[in-house]
């Protein structure tokens, strides 16, 4: 059940008793863009600025009344155009303001004379940024410039008593007087820093630290903390700092914007809650508790443009506004939206590791507890003592949740090991490419990802393979006959017949006249004849079975010459230097062709029968009855061809591969192959999709923590995009710790201020190695002086007193 903290109930009733008596949101249009508002100290009266507007309102329960306004006669100049404008608040006929040329202007709203001009400060040499009287001393005005100097007027003498400015002077956004400290202020800069001032000590600041990451465009002391100060600036931040603490102050707290923040103002009686106004983008006014820093606490959105003035009306339900969309507004907080009471109610995470957090609000739930949870899932409510007792003086509407944690029953299936043990384990360069594959086919298959391991054995297969080059040239004999007019398989018959007598006739002539068989002495060795039975028989090698044209030799496999016909030559005494095989089977002996006439062939057939079987006798005797049916046949020697194999381009299925395990989500391999691979494939991908699975996996390599990896797979792209991330941020520069500015040049002297930094302790040298320091005192210097050192006495060398320790 939604119910509201007695503060937010008490603020519902002031809200309505303030809203009867006070007035109503409205708004009023002037003659251009506002830059700054102000209002006297009673907040019957507010003064806006701008580069083509000043003038005073008086505020009315139902609309603003103009008063004054002081561009008026002849002789207007860059004085009347104000940046920033402040009402004393002691006296109420005087206004400052502050002009884009360097001039600090005083009004007097008493002048008889229709110009209201009283005092004009040239001292600043350009913009001024803002300026502000002191909280009682009316005399007192203070000024921030862009030249670098903070300069504090007497009005009554008409003329600076005091200038501030440190070492080397930066650009000052903002100042702003204490509340509670009558010499202190602080002042914000461009280079991030905040330093707080006493003004009795112009010469240097009290305190200064480092705020932000950027410039800082506005601070806000705290109403009723004396020593918290607000600060913002462009890098989206506002920031709490607590100035308590003797050494460096302390961020207590921190609000995200959306947008690099123009102006704070701390809203009163809340001690948690400031106002905030964007430079760009966002044209919202938004009321943070900074202890929810998310979420704005309370939105006003009738601004069309961006806000540059934010003022409370002495109470925490009020306040006035200005935009460059010149409206001056007042807001009434009844009419603010609340965004926290809109969020959505419901929130989802998943962790690496396949666990599932869940939390809505027990309205949702009900009484069933978690609905719709898969029976793969288990679900563990978490005890009571998790949840978070709500604080009496929250704001936001209390409402009561719970946290479901699910845990997948199956690890297995959500684990991400075999992600961070690949990425591990992986090897992308150093070897290669045939070692990468078999290292990392090795891998997958050890984590049991068998279809991994195997397409890093087809790379291997497809982007590794050599085919090897016969030893010696072969050519054939080819048994033809001159105007043959029969068919083919005749021919296969006759050429069959024909190569069998000849095996015959060479089986009788391997013998010399002592008997002795030579039929073991060829043209061809052993190892190709065993090499040709294979491939007869389906057990060729792998490199015979595949050509493809990513591999060396795939243009001519064989070593041969490439033959476009087949020169033909006739005549005895021909030889055979071409035997492929011509048999499924491992041969007796030697097969030799040889170059005789038919009718010597047919009447060695019929003197003498084959060795085989019976069926041979029949084919020679079929060759015999039709030997006058070609009378002109004849062998015929052909030179050595090659026919041309196509070449298979692989590439296309590659790429199709990998853009099918980016779409499963396994960029990991995606991007594997592509840096093992580089040019094979790189240029075949597109450029978006690559820079995508890049990071993807980069991104995904930094959650779990495996940066090595991932420097290494930033280092082994050669896309812009992704090989420049290992060019940003990696170079960091300490600053002089007698100026404060970057050490660029070297880190062990200035050249500013040509101190000599980093000097050691001991030897007083400065350290350009290793310098090691003790964190309690800051004192330090060569890591072998402090070991020295520390090995004899406990105490600094510098003799400060401190107590360190060296482990």
């Amino acid at each position: 059940m939604e119910t509201g903290s007695p503060e937010e109930l008490s603020d519902l009733e002031d809200v309505d008793f303030a809203t009867s008596h006070m007035g109503r949101t409205m708004h009023h249009s002037v003659d251009g863009p506002i830059n700054t508002i102000s209002i006297n100290k009673d907040a019957t009266n507010v003064v806006v600025a701008g580069r083509n507007v000043f003038k005073v309102f008086s505020i009315d329960d139902d609309e603003f009344v103009e008063r004054h306004n002081f561009r008026v006669g002849k002789n207007l100049n860059l004085s009347y155009s104000a940046l920033d404008v402040a009402w004393n608040p002691v006296e109420e006929h005087t206004i400052a303001s502050a002009a884009t040329n360097g001039a600090v202007v005083v009004w007097n709203l008493n002048r008889a004379s229709r110009s209201k001009q009283e005092i004009v400060f040239a001292e600043h040499k350009r913009t001024v940024n803002k300026v502000v009287f002191h909280a009682t001393e009316l005399q007192w005005l203070l000024s921030g410039s862009q030249d670098g100097y903070m300069k504090l007027f007497d009005i009554r003498k008409k003329e600076s008593a005091t200038t501030f400015s440190g070492p080397q002077p930066e650009s000052v956004r903002d100042v702003q007087f204490s509340p509670h400290h009558y010499f202190k202020f602080a002042a914000a800069y461009e280079n991030g820093n905040v330093q707080i001032w006493d003004i009795r000590r112009p010469d240097r600041w009290e305190r200064q630290f480092p705020a932000h990451s950027g410039p800082v465009f506005t601070i806000d002391w705290h109403p009723e903390d004396n020593y918290w100060i607000a600060s913002a600036g462009r890098d989206k931040t506002i920031k709490v700092w607590d100035l308590s603490q003797p050494q460096r102050p302390r961020c207590t707290h921190t609000v995200q914007t959306i947008a690099s923040v123009a102006r704070i103002k701390w809203r009163p009686q809340r001690r948690y809650h400031i106002a905030s106004c964007a430079l760009l983008v966002d044209f919202n006014i938004n009321i943070w508790d900074i202890r929810r820093p998310f979420i704005p606490f309370a939105a006003f959105n009738e601004h069309k443009d961006v806000t540059t003035g934010i003022v409370w009306r002495h109470d925490p339900h009020i306040f006035l506004s200005g935009s460059k969309d010149n409206t001056l507004y007042q807001h009434m907080f009844r009419d603010a939206t609340r965004p926290a009471d809109q969020a959505n109610p419901v929130g989802i995470a998943m962790n690496n590791y396949g666990f599932i957090g869940h939390a809505c609000s027990d309205k949702l739930i009900g009484h069933g507890g978690a609905k719709g949870s898969s029976s793969n899932y288990s679900s563990t409510k978490l005890p009571s003592f998790f949840r978070k007792v709500p604080d009496r003086s929250e704001q936001f509407t209390v409402v009561s949740s719970t946290l479901f944690m699910f845990e997948h029953r199956h690890d297995e299936d959500f684990s991400m090991n075999w992600l961070i043990e690949s990425a591990k384990r992986y090897q992308l360069t150093g070897k290669s490419l045939e070692g990468l594959c078999d290292h990392n086919a090795a891998v997958a298959e050890s984590l049991g990802r068998h279809q991994i391991a195997q397409t890093w054995r087809m790379l291997k297969l497809l982007y590794c393979t050599k085919l090897s080059s016969p030893a010696t040239n072969r050519t054939m004999s080819v048994l033809t006959t001159a105007g043959d007019k029969g068919n083919d398989n005749d021919r296969e018959k006759r050429n069959l017949d024909v190569s069998r007598q000849d095996s015959k006739t060479t089986e009788l002539d391997s013998k010399d006249k002592h008997g002795v068989d030579t039929s073991g002495v060829s043209d061809s060795s052993d190892d190709d004849e065993t090499d040709l039975t294979n491939i007869a028989s389906g057990l060729a090698h792998q490199q015979g079975d595949f050509f493809f044209g990513d591999g060396e030799g795939a243009d001519n496999p064989f070593g041969y010459d490439n033959l476009t016909g087949m020169e033909l030559s006739e005549g005895p005494g021909l030889v055979m230097d071409w035997n492929l095989p011509t048999e499924a089977f491992q041969p007796r002996h030697e097969i030799v062709a040889q170059s005789v006439s038919p009718q010597h062939t047919a009447d060695r057939l019929g003197d003498r029968d084959s060795p085989s079987s019976a069926n041979e006798s029949d084919f020679s005797s079929h060759v015999n009855m039709e030997e006058n049916a070609f009378p002109r046949s004849e062998l015929i020697n052909a030179r050595p061809f090659v026919t041309q194999m196509p070449v298979w381009q692989c590439t296309d299925i590659v790429v199709e591969m990998l853009y099918h395990y980016a779409k499963q989500g396994d960029v990991q391999m995606a991007v594997s192959v592509i840096i093992i691979l580089g040019d094979k494939i790189r240029p075949h991908i597109e450029e978006q999709a690559l820079e995508q699975w890049f990071m993807s996996y980069i991104d995904l390599l930094s959650r779990f923590e495996l940066y090595c990896v991932a420097a290494e797979v930033i280092k082994s792209s050669d896309h812009p995009s992704v090989s420049s991330l290992n060019q940003q941020s990696t170079s960091f520069h300490t600053n002089c710790d007698k100026c404060g500015k970057p050490l660029i040049k070297a880190g062990w002297t200035c050249d500013r201020c040509k101190k000599m930094t980093n000097l050691c302790s001991i030897c007083h040298h400065p350290v350009k190695g290793l310098y090691v320091w003790c964190q309690g005192c800051s004192h330090g210097g060569h890591l072998n002086h402090i070991q020295d050192w520390l090995s004899k006495s406990p105490y600094c060398p510098t003799g400060c007193g401190h107590m360190c320790e060296y482990t």
